[in-house]
């Protein structure tokens, strides 16, 4: 399952770059996100994270590991728990001082899971997807 969107920020690539590959800045742009503190590396490729989420009134924890970083241009991050693997991914492209960020989140169940999942948790991936861009944009922005 996953979900995608292309959208412009009025910042310069490198900003928008090192403000969302820096993943502890979740809590100001990912719905979601309760808390996420980096647990190892320097931020770089490698570097690992402690997320706490709530989700459809669930708080989950995952753990996430940044598996792409090209500054100024892309950026991955993928975090696991027993039940899930989620992973995130953005593109960054220049467009004069401004950005266009492609943004894609994959997510793969596990267990039981992954049998109710298509039916529950992919009808609320679309409106998770655009409020996470509005509040990406927004603290970009602001």
């Amino acid at each position: 399952m996953h979900v995608e969107r292309t959208f412009i920020v009025n910042r310069p690539i490198d900003e928008v770059f090192d403000y969302l590959s820096d993943f502890e800045n979740t809590q100001e742009w990912d719905p979601g996100t309760l808390e996420t503190t980096r647990t190892e590396g320097d931020g770089g490729l490698g570097t690992t994270y402690r997320n706490r989420s709530s989700f459809m009134g669930r708080e989950v924890e995952l753990t996430y590991r940044t598996i792409g970083f090209d500054r100024p241009t892309f950026f991955s991050c993928q975090g696991t728990n027993k039940t899930a693997t989620a992973t995130d991914t953005m593109t960054f492209t220049r467009e004069g001082e401004r950005t266009q960020i492609q943004y894609r989140a994959d997510f793969e169940f596990h267990g039981v899971v992954k049998f109710i999942a298509p039916l529950i948790v992919k009808p609320k991936l679309s409106a998770l997807a655009d409020e996470t861009i509005e509040q990406i944009a927004d603290a970009l922005e602001a």
